[in-house]
């Protein structure tokens, strides 16, 4: 499955103001598990402890927070693209403004970390990220996404 075909537009958002990165986690759940909930705590809770173990930024302003949970049958993800650039702990200092998050199965772990590497080799592009940044509104953001 391409990275690709874990969103769908309604995944793909702008978050003007942020906060922190405890709240960018808190709304990429809802945004998973499609509102707030049981699922959406669930899947707030595996990101907050997966970040906790390691920071999710990978460098150039991009966080791709990850966890594994069961509240769906397959992975799926969620596209933020913040306001405002937070500080997620990447080691090149940079501040993050554009995440990408990711529920997997936890029977899949194989799939969860092709997805990872998939998604990282994108976000590597430095063409794409300034595309992502330069998109003017939600819909040309979706557009460059799906």
């Amino acid at each position: 499955m391409p990275w690709t075909d874990l969103l769908s537009a309604d995944r793909i958002v702008v978050l003007d103001e942020p906060g922190s990165p405890a709240r960018v986690l808190a709304a990429a759940a809802e945004l998973l598990a499609g509102g707030p909930g049981a699922a959406a705590t669930g899947i707030a809770e595996a990101l907050d402890q997966r970040e906790r173990l390691g920071s999710t930024a990978i460098g150039h302003g991009v966080a791709i927070p990850h966890a594994r949970s069961d509240a769906f049958p397959a992975a799926r993800g969620a596209f933020l693209r913040l306001g405002q650039a937070l500080d997620f702990g990447a080691r090149d200092g940079a501040p993050v403004d554009l995440v990408f998050a990711m529920s997997a199965t936890s029977d899949r772990p194989e799939e969860h970390l092709q997805h990872l590497a998939e998604i990282a080799t994108r976000f590597a592009d430095p063409a794409f990220r300034e595309r992502l940044r330069a998109a003017r509104g939600l819909t040309g953001l979706r557009r460059l996404l799906l």
